[in-house]
């Protein structure tokens, strides 16, 4: 009778040597040169029991501050919002927690729906006409998206505006110094406007809303520069946004990434989260990541099937556009389950509360003594610049 979850026995383990032709155990990681192995074990604590085990972490837990225990304001492309409860009773099933890579469609049909249903969606919010799966997460989308636009383009030189958030721009330095493609940015704080952009640029980065909160893409006008100069606008943009402004597709921007953090997502510490990542359909042979595709079966069925794999690291990894092999499929889903719970009204009064607390909040802030708005005459979303009359550091100690 089959033992399941039973360990191995010791004969177990000598017939597994025998088969590979090791004599013992030590034989086997004889390999690892002497200095990297541990022998003595003498400074491991004594083993505990599973009671003393959970009282341990409980008590290493208790020392956190959980971010729904107090006013939370760090923002920068993580947000604390209400999620509906179902979005986590769905996303916990078994059959969804443990499904991965939907390698054989027919073996995945509802993996690869989600997929499909989440596209749909995400093109609906930016207003694009095509979506991947998923990447990483926005920074690794964004970096993705510049060296998708030097393919595009022939050319190995990007733009990116002051006001994209830093730790986005540091993923893009480091996936474009590895393709010698060089950066230029504006040192200022200014509105990005593409007008200094040159025929050896790619494309123009900017961030909507960006790291100051400001509004950056407001119309037409920037991509008309850009695409004048044959590039092609690259936007970062909050999706949460989208569901209250003009969405990018319809002020002419070619490819279009954010953080999916926001769509039903806890902070979890900073990830996993979950990259955007749309274009037009123009430019979908050059996108990174699994596409889903609908056809129909032998018996004319719905079905689903990753599509334009060629593209993909897995088929031909030396010409592939792009070294991404997997996304984030149990964030996909859950993203899927609150943009359907919510709907466009249910969104549209997320992004308008968050609006309207932002702007609640910088009119108060601006009556303080000494302090003022950065950009006071720039529309923000959820975050805002503020000067204030004393160091940042001494501001952040009064708060703390």
């Amino acid at each position: 009778m089959a033992r399941a979850y039973v360990p191995m026995t010791a004969d177990d383990r000598q017939s597994m040597l025998a088969t590979i032709g090791v004599p013992s155990i030590d034989e086997l990681f004889a390999a690892i040169p002497p200095q990297f192995r541990k022998t003595n074990m003498d400074q491991l604590p004594a083993p505990l029991s599973e009671m003393e085990v959970v009282a341990l972490l409980s008590e290493i837990a208790a020392l956190d501050v959980p971010a729904g225990s107090t006013a939370f304001f760090r923002g920068g492309g993580a947000y604390r919002r209400f999620t509906p409860a179902v979005v986590d009773e769905i996303i916990r099933r078994g059959e969804f927690l443990t499904s991965y890579t939907p390698y054989q469609p027919e073996a995945s049909q509802g993996t690869l729906q989600v997929g499909f249903e989440f596209q749909s969606l995400i093109c609906g919010l930016y207003g694009m006409e095509v979506s991947n799966l998923g990447m990483y997460d926005a920074g690794s989308a964004l970096a993705e998206a510049c060296l998708m636009a030097c393919r595009v383009t022939q050319r190995e030189r990007v733009a990116i505006a002051a006001g994209v958030n830093p730790r986005y721009r540091r993923v893009v330095e480091t996936y474009l110094s590895a393709q010698g493609i060089g950066i230029d940015t504006d040192p200022t704080r200014a509105d990005p406007t593409g007008a200094g952009l040159t025929e050896e640029h790619a494309c123009l980065v900017l961030q909507s809303p960006d790291y100051y909160g400001r509004i950056a893409l407001r119309d037409g006008a920037i991509a008309e520069r850009v695409h004048a100069a044959g590039a092609v606008l690259v936007v970062s943009a909050d999706p949460m946004a989208a569901a209250l402004f003009r969405p990018p597709g319809e002020l002419g921007a070619d490819i279009v990434v954010g953080e999916g953090q926001s769509l039903g997502l806890p902070l979890n510490f900073g990830g996993p989260y979950l990259g955007l990542f749309t274009t037009k359909m123009e430019y979908v042979r050059n996108m990174p990541g699994r596409i889903v595709g609908q056809t129909s079966d032998l018996d004319g069925r719905r079905a689903f099937v990753l599509t334009l794999q060629a593209r993909e690291q897995h088929i031909r990894r030396e010409r592939a556009v792009s070294n991404i092999c997997t996304n984030e499929q149990l964030l996909v889903l859950a993203v899927t389950v609150y943009l359907s719970l919510m709907g466009k009204q249910g969104l549209r009064k997320v992004a308008r509360a968050a609006y309207d607390k932002a702007h609640y909040l910088a009119e108060a802030v601006a009556k303080l003594p000494g302090w003022s708005l950065s950009f006071p005459d720039t529309p923000f979303f959820c975050e805002f610049s503020a000067d204030a009359p004393l160091p940042a550091a001494e501001v952040n100690r009064r708060l703390r």
